[in-house]
């Protein structure tokens, strides 16, 4: 599916929804959308779109705001599309993917884990790489070392 197609049939969906579609080369294209229309966005991409399978969601620190990337692959199109939004770093929060696909959950944690975003209904957001009670968000550029006695981590005994 060419980029220019993509565009319209969003624009079509979404009327004025900031909702923007931009060239990347090798790819579908990339989609750029406002956290308010995430959840209707992934809906329509799965179901009218066919873009059935979540490769992956990484979180991105850029100080004063956060970046969420998703990659969807389409088998009907045989193509990737990148999606990709901005939440502001004082309320790092966007609703969770997992209802649309499944495959968002462990991306999802990570992301909230490692950059300190936050997934609304997300339906087991807990650790995953760090140790519980750990509150510390180790990819975030505000993040400084700290001496091994300084942190009091309770151990999760599985």
């Amino acid at each position: 599916m060419a980029t220019d197609e993509l565009n319209q049939r969003i624009q079509q969906r979404f009327p004025d929804r900031g909702i923007t579609v931009e060239p990347f080369e090798g790819l579908a294209g990339r989609v750029l959308f406002p956290p308010a229309a995430a959840l209707e966005l992934f809906r329509f991409l799965r179901d009218d779109r066919s873009f059935h399978h979540l490769s992956f969601v990484a979180g991105v620190d850029w100080k004063s705001e956060r970046e969420v990337v998703y990659a969807l692959w389409s088998d009907t199109e045989r193509d990737y599309l990148l999606l990709s939004t901005r939440v502001d770093a004082s309320d790092p929060h966007l609703e969770s993917a997992t209802s649309v696909w499944p495959s968002a959950n462990w991306h999802e944690r990570e992301a909230w884990e490692m950059v300190g975003i936050r997934f609304d209904h997300h339906p087991d957001l807990r650790h995953l790489l760090m140790p519980d009670g750990y509150e510390f968000h180790p990819l975030l550029r505000s993040f400084k070392l700290h001496e091994p006695e300084e942190l009091e981590v309770k151990v999760r005994h599985v």
